[in-house]
């Protein structure tokens, strides 16, 4: 996550002016096909190997995402991203459950080497529309004068991003309610086992059950995120996850808690395609790695202090993870409130009277 925080913008500004952003999400995502199907070679035992090809492989992942993200404004007129980008992540989480339904019936035979080969394979077989279908963006300059030009150009780039004042103020926004978002998935299968006493089957079960409740959150909200605006539909979203953080303080039986994931899937979903519309919609034509590079970096750095605050409470009250998840709160109502500073510029778009 650190790695990719740091790189993302530099990498991202170099697949901008050299036309390589194709070229870049084939290489992360080879590396992190590589870094899965090598678990295969695993023995009991080999920890250190083990951690070191789940770094490799979440680089490779998250790096690619990157690349991925930015293409968004080239196959989505502004008028249907959010459409598009809903759409994208349904079809993700479909993947999710395909993964699941392969990986399964391998684990209950004891054949774990043959589910990462399965999972790599399927990463692989999967990305090839995306490599022969998308095209390369322009190129301004070479490759090596492009990463000159990135490292050296570094401080111009972080300038030009906080000299924009609405990418600036979303991006600060998405910093802290992603945060608290991503800290609740974190430690929502721990606090099913550790606090409500889910077995392994029913963890496994309420995964699933989530991937298909953020399908539907990310496809229904696809729609109202072009009408509405993304803007309006991450807030709507976050009073949920205001009221999802809440709630799981004081329930107290499985079923209460599956309602209460299944509806965490729901906003996961929205929220997360919403957020990408609307990045789209802020970033200069150009320079969509680079801006996305940044949109990768306070998502991942964010990612630090949310389970940092957690850990820290969860500590500190003897182990009391309810308290925890509700401490989330503040990174949403803090998100919420820096949201509201944001012009939507595609909203503004569509109520600018004709001329």
């Amino acid at each position: 996550m650190l790695f990719v925080a740091l790189t993302a913008p530099l990498m991202g500004a170099i697949a901008d002016m050299s036309g390589i952003r194709k070229r870049m999400m084939m290489l992360y995502t080879a590396v992190c096909v590589t870094g899965v199907a090598l678990f295969a070679t695993l023995d009991q035992g080999d920890v250190l190997l083990g951690f070191t090809l789940a770094v490799i492989a979440n680089i490779g992942f998250e790096g690619a995402l990157v690349f991925y993200n930015a293409y968004l404004p080239d196959i989505a007129p502004p008028a249907k991203q959010g459409f598009v980008s809903g759409l994208g992540f349904g079809v993700g989480y479909l993947g999710s459950l395909v993964g699941l339904g392969v990986a399964l019936p391998l684990a209950f035979a004891n054949n774990f080497e043959a589910i990462w080969l399965a999972v790599a394979g399927m990463f692989a077989v999967f990305s090839l529309p995306t490599f022969l279908i998308l095209p390369e963006g322009p190129a301004r300059m070479s490759v090596r004068q492009a990463a000159v030009e990135g490292f050296t150009g570094f401080r111009r780039i972080v300038g030009e991003v906080l000299a924009d004042r609405q990418l600036r103020r979303f991006l600060l926004a998405f910093f802290f309610y992603i945060d608290g978002v991503l800290t609740v998935i974190l430690f929502a299968g721990p606090f099913a086992q550790t606090t409500m006493g889910f077995t392994a089957t029913e963890t496994i079960i309420l995964f699933a059950v989530v991937q298909v409740s953020a399908l539907v959150g990310a496809l229904g909200l696809a729609r109202p995120t072009d009408v509405w605006g993304p803007k309006r539909v991450i807030s709507l979203s976050l009073l949920l996850w205001i009221a999802i953080a809440a709630v799981t303080f004081v329930i107290h039986t499985k079923a209460a808690f599956f309602a209460v994931a299944v509806t965490a899937g729901i906003g996961l979903g929205a929220i997360q395609a919403a957020s990408r519309s609307f990045m789209a919609a802020l970033t200069p034509e150009g320079k969509e790695a680079e801006m996305f590079g940044f949109y990768a970096f306070c998502g991942k750095s964010s990612s630090i202090l949310g389970p940092f605050v957690f850990g820290t409470i969860s500590s500190l009250t003897g182990g009391n993870q309810r308290l925890s998840i509700f401490s989330l709160i503040a990174f949403f109502v803090i998100g919420l409130l820096l949201l509201q500073r944001v012009e939507d510029p595609r909203r503004k778009a569509v109520e600018a009277p004709a001329p």
